[in-house]
């Protein structure tokens, strides 16, 4: 079966094609991936990890042409971001609305 792993850090990305046989689980995919290998940071007791986007657990089952993103903890609490701002007077950036 047809699958992709995912991972990106701000200066590379990095997305690995691989044919599984089925039955594979999302850690197989990211252990056959080599992406373990490319990007020592990664732990995967500690990073999440998800299928388009959905967090899902390391022992699921992958299904023909998944995407497995293996997710960077987060340095800031966007919620505590956003209180910070709020009090240094800044406003938050509004997204640009179609012509």
């Amino acid at each position: 079966m047809y699958i992709e792993v995912a991972y990106a850090e701000p200066a590379q990305q990095s997305l690995v094609s691989l044919d599984l046989a089925e039955g594979c689980t999302v850690e197989d995919a990211i252990r056959a991936s080599g992406l373990l290998t490319r990007f020592p940071g990664i732990d995967l007791s500690v990073n999440k990890v998800g299928i388009f986007g959905r967090a899902c657990p390391l022992n699921t089952v992958l299904r023909e042409q998944d995407r497995v993103e293996i997710y960077r903890p987060l340095f800031a609490d966007p919620k505590v971001v956003r209180r910070e701002r709020v009090a240094a007077g800044k406003t938050m950036k509004k997204a640009s609305q179609p012509d």
